[in-house]
C-alpha cells in the first residue's frame, strides 16, 4: 500500500506535530513492510529529520511560492501513484492542495485536524478562519474518507460542527526509546516544569498568578522553570511580568531544548504543569509521564487518564483550581510523587506507545483502502 502524508512543516520549532508525524511514519514503516509512505512538507531552516533512513519511507521538501502554496508540491502530488492521502492539520495550503489533488485523482484521503476544530481554536483569528472555511476548508473536511481525532473530546467537537464522516480516535504516540528509565536524584530544590511552546493559549500567566498566591511555606524549596520557544515579544512580556512580580529568584524562563537535553529537563523536574486553555492531545504531557513525572493539566486537554490512573491532576481552567492542585501536589511526600510518576510511565507504556499507535493507524489505512476489511472498533460512524 502506497500512502502520501502531507504536513506543512516538520521544522523543530513547530513542536508536537513534527515529532508525532515523523515518529508515526518511522514506526509504521518499520513494523509493516507492505506500507510505503512519502511525507511531503515545505522546506524550513531546521527540519526535525532530513530523511527516514528506511527503504519504504521518504521525505520530500517542497519549495513554496507564497502563503504556503507550493507548485512543486502540487506537481509531486499530481504525479504520485498513491492508494491513500493523509493530511496533518487544517487552515494550511499544503493540506488543502493534498485534499484537492486526492479528489481529482479519485483517491481517498484522511484529515487530522490536530485540535484546530476545538472551540477555543476556532475563536482565534475568527474572521480569517470563516473566510478559509467558505473558500476551501469545509469542503476539504466534508469530502474526507475519514477524520482522525486524537481523543474522544476532539471527536465530539468535530461532530458538533455537523461533520458526518467516519471519525477514527487514535492518540498521538510516544517513542519510549527516547525516554529511558532512570534513577531520580534527590535535590535540595524541587522543580515545577513547564516545557512547551510559549504561547498565550498555554496559560502561563495562570501559572504565574497561582504561584504568586502561594505562601512562603507552601512554595518552600520549590522553583518554577519555563522552557520553550515562541514569539520574542510575548516571551519578553512574560519575563517583564516575572520581574514586576519580584519572582526572579523563583521563576526562570529558558530557551527551548531538544533531544537528550529535553529528556534531561524532564528528568530534573518533580512536577509538570501545563495550565493550557486548549489542546487536542498535548504531547508534552505524555512525554512528562514517560519520564515518571506527575502532571497537572486542565480540562482543556483530553487527559482524564491522569485522574483514573493516579498520575496527576486534571483540573478546571483557571488560577484557583491550579493554585489548589499545586498546593496538594507540592505538599505530597517524595515517595508519593514517585509512585504517581511510576503510574504515569505505566500508563504511557500501556496506552500511548508509538508501536500501539502505529498498529491502529495501519488498521485504519487498511480499512479505508480495502473494501473487504471490517471497521476498526476505534472508528465512529455516528
Amino acid at each position: 500500500m502506497k500512502i502520501s502524508q502531507v504536513v506543512t512543516s516538520i521544522d523543530i520549532s513547530t513542536g508536537g506535530p513534527a515529532r508525532s508525524v515523523t515518529h508515526l511514519i518511522s514506526n509504521l514503516c518499520e513494523n509493516f513492510n507492505d506500507k510505503t509512505v512519502t511525507l511531503d512538507t515545505l522546506k524550513s531552516d531546521n527540519p526535525i529529520i532530513e530523511d527516514f533512513r528506511l527503504s519504504n519511507a521518504k521525505v520530500r521538501f517542497n519549495d513554496q511560492i507564497r502563503l504556503g502554496y507550493s507548485k512543486e508540491l502540487k506537481n509531486n502530488l499530481k504525479n504520485s501513484d498513491q492508494d491513500l492521502f493523509h493530511g496533518q492539520g487544517i487552515w494550511q495550503m499544503p493540506v488543502h492542495q493534498m485534499a484537492k489533488t486526492a479528489r481529482k485523482k479519485g483517491v481517498p484521503y484522511i484529515i487530522t485536524p490536530r485540535g484546530m476544530l476545538e472551540p477555543w481554536s476556532l475563536e482565534q483569528s475568527k474572521l480569517k478562519k470563516k473566510l478559509a472555511f467558505f473558500l476551501f476548508q469545509h469542503k476539504d473536511l466534508k469530502k474526507a474518507a475519514c477524520l482522525h481525532a486524537t481523543a474522544e473530546s476532539e471527536a465530539i467537537s468535530i461532530r458538533k460542527l455537523g461533520y458526518e464522516n467516519p471519525i477514527a480516535v487514535i492518540p498521538n504516540g510516544i517513542n519510549l526509546d527516547e525516554f529511558p528509565l532512570y534513577n531520580k536524584i534527590n535535590k535540595e530544590k524541587k522543580k515545577i516544569l513547564f516545557l512547551s511552546r510559549i504561547h498565550p493559549k498555554k496559560g502561563i500567566e495562570l501559572l504565574f498568578e497561582a504561584w504568586e498566591q502561594l505562601s512562603k511555606d507552601q512554595k518552600n524549596n520549590w522553583i518554577v522553570e519555563i522552557i520553550g520557544n515562541g514569539e520574542k515579544t510575548y516571551i519578553n512580556e512574560l519575563k517583564e511580568l516575572v520581574k514586576a512580580k519580584n519572582l526572579d529568584n523563583e521563576i526562570s524562563i529558558k530557551n527551548p531544548v531538544f533531544g537528550k537535553d529535553k529528556v534531561t529537563a524532564y528528568q530534573s523536574a518533580d512536577l509538570f504543569v501545563l495550565p493550557t486553555y486548549s489542546e487536542n492531545f498535548g504531547i508534552v504531557i505524555a512525554e512528562a509521564l514517560a519520564c515518571n513525572i506527575p502532571v497537572i493539566t486542565t480540562k482543556g486537554t483530553p487527559w482524564e487518564d491522569l485522574q483514573t490512573n493516579n498520575c496527576g491532576k486534571w483540573i478546571d481552567i483557571g488560577t484557583e483550581p491550579l493554585r489548589l492542585s499545586m498546593i496538594e501536589m507540592m505538599s505530597k511526600p517524595a515517595e508519593e510523587l514517585r509512585i504517581m510518576g511510576k503510574n504515569g510511565r505505566e500508563l504511557i507504556e500501556k496506552k500511548y506507545s508509538m508501536l500501539s499507535v502505529a498498529k491502529q493507524m495501519e488498521e485504519l489505512y487498511t480499512w479505508i483502502v480495502k473494501s473487504d476489511v471490517s471497521k476498526p472498533n476505534f472508528v465512529k460512524l455516528d
